[in-house]
């Protein structure tokens, strides 16, 4: 029997693809010069990377976050893989933040120039999120799970 998956990381896994992919499409409408279709669809993409992370966050600070439940010769790598999805996600999310405020203030030779590299940033940050969800509740059965509320205040 198959065991069932978690919810609220499933869910919030699913946000941060569909960001991925929106802005793919956005960028190919670009390249056609549907700057319209571009706008919108960056929007789209960055509501659902904005609902990504309500749900990660709350899920975090209520719930906790779910420590590695694999073996430990693995633990290592998982954790310095961790720290480098991190990483590109918050620089994914500052430069796509940056983004967003340079198209609306139309400031495009800035924004022409940041969003290649954002584009590829969010993609790689997309595909690590999906591995990290992978190691923690597909490949691995989790480990325990600890709210930073509990973490921090001790209840």
């Amino acid at each position: 029997m198959m065991n069932s998956l978690p919810v609220l990381p499933t869910i919030s896994t699913t946000f941060i693809v569909l960001s991925a992919i929106t802005v793919g499409i956005g960028w190919v409408q670009i390249k056609q010069r549907k700057i319209e279709a571009h706008k919108k669809t960056m929007i789209t993409a960055a509501i659902f990377a904005l609902i990504f992370f309500i749900i990660y966050a709350t899920r975090t600070i209520f719930l906790g976050n779910t420590s590695f439940g694999g073996p430990n010769n693995v633990k290592v790598y998982y954790t310095i893989f961790l720290i480098f999805h991190i990483t590109l996600a918050t620089v994914g999310a500052v430069l796509g933040i940056v983004n967003l405020v340079t198209g609306f203030k139309k400031k495009f030779s800035i924004h022409r120039k940041l969003g290649p590299i954002t584009s590829v940033v969010w993609f790689c940050t997309g595909i690590t999120g999906v591995a990290v969800y992978l190691l923690l509740y597909v490949f691995y059965k989790g480990g325990e799970t600890t709210s930073v509320i509990k973490a921090i205040l001790g209840f």
